[in-house]
């Protein structure tokens, strides 16, 4: 198995209801963003999984959709998918995965870190 990992950055605002007083405000974070995608087979003349440089536009892409916005404003969060980490982790996983379908790359892992030492991830399911 073979692992690539990709890190960036975003800022954006967000609110989040009724986790605590301090969370519920208006407030921005500078969000570390790290992708992970996995394979078993390499390409065999490059022996790499992917190009690194076609992996970090699709990230960087996603990104775009995030970067400098209020999350609560965008259409992918609602009452039902508020703007955490955890589900800006997985909008970023399923986005990536959807650009990677067909490659022999998948997304293994996404963490986003809303602080230095504050993060969630979120490892979807393998696929058969």
């Amino acid at each position: 198995m073979y692992e690539l990992t990709v890190v960036t950055h975003f800022a954006a605002a967000h609110q989040l209801k009724m986790v605590a007083e301090k969370c519920e405000n208006l407030h921005g974070h500078n969000w570390k963003v790290e992708v992970q995608v996995q394979g078993d087979q390499l390409e065999p003349k490059a022996g790499i999984l992917m190009d690194f440089g076609v992996l970090k536009k699709h990230v960087a892409e996603i990104m775009e959709t995030l970067d400098h916005k209020f999350l609560n404003e965008l259409d992918l969060f609602n009452d039902a998918v508020p703007p955490s980490s955890e589900n800006i982790a997985r909008y970023i996983a399923d986005a990536l995965s959807e650009r990677l379908a067909g490659s022999p790359a998948r997304v293994s892992r996404v963490r986003a870190w809303e602080s230095e030492n504050a993060g969630a991830a979120y490892i979807p399911p393998q696929r058969p």
